[in-house]
């Protein structure tokens, strides 16, 4: 598996492209449609599907755009984080306007079954870490002996995501967190936002994993 990793609009979200054999998984495009699109085209990739680490507005305005310029793309979302998509809180526009009820989104819990259907190689391992959402997931991707964690706002370089937003929990998000704490340490984190770390900096350093 191959990755490109880019921020995307004003709270600097990371958006990521997972790839293989010409097949591409868009994770969170949380804005800029059209820089998406172009770095799938400058990498000669043609999407299968957006997953989404949760449903937070930064997470996701750009999805409706992606769908219109491949209508065929599944979306991948916790069942929990499916119902806060269109929530009136759930926007700060102008940049981030609301984005109306994503029609069939899929729950992530199933994508197993998807990557498999496209002949998707590198194990890809859905973990439910609710806390900063309902509904939020973390997708742990295995390629041989190398592992990268792509964690949304649950665990970041050093901290962890806010709870103090509606559906938020510390304990639930601590105890999400004690799931984390069990990866290999040289899992490879990339957090929804800020720099990239490991299971192991994390677990020496950030004071949430203590």
């Amino acid at each position: 598996m191959n990755r490109a990793t880019f921020s995307v609009g004003t709270f600097e979200v990371n958006c990521s492209i997972a790839f293989e054999n010409g097949k591409a998984l868009v994770i969170d495009p949380g804005a800029e449609p059209t820089l998406v699109v172009a770095k799938l085209a400058k990498l000669g990739l043609e999407p299968a599907a957006i997953l989404l680490t949760h449903a937070h507005f930064d997470h996701i305005v750009a999805v409706p755009e992606l769908l219109r310029r491949f209508p065929a793309l599944p979306v991948f979302v916790g069942t929990e984080d499916a119902k806060i998509i269109s929530h009136p809180f759930n926007q700060f526009p102008p940049e981030y306007p609301p984005v109306e009820d994503l029609k069939d989104t899929k729950n992530a819990a199933r994508l197993g079954d998807f990557l498999r259907s496209i002949g998707w190689q590198a194990a890809v391992e859905v973990i439910p870490t609710p806390g900063h959402t309902p509904g939020g997931v973390c997708y742990l991707f295995t390629d041989g002996e190398s592992r990268t964690l792509f964690s949304g706002d649950t665990l970041f370089c050093g901290s962890v995501g806010r709870t103090d937003f509606p559906g938020g929990d510390m304990a639930t998000l601590r105890a999400s967190l004690g799931k984390l704490k069990t990866l290999p340490a040289d899992t490879v984190v990339v957090p929804g936002h800020g720099c990239e770390t490991t299971i192991a900096r994390e677990l020496e350093s950030n004071p949430f994993l203590q």
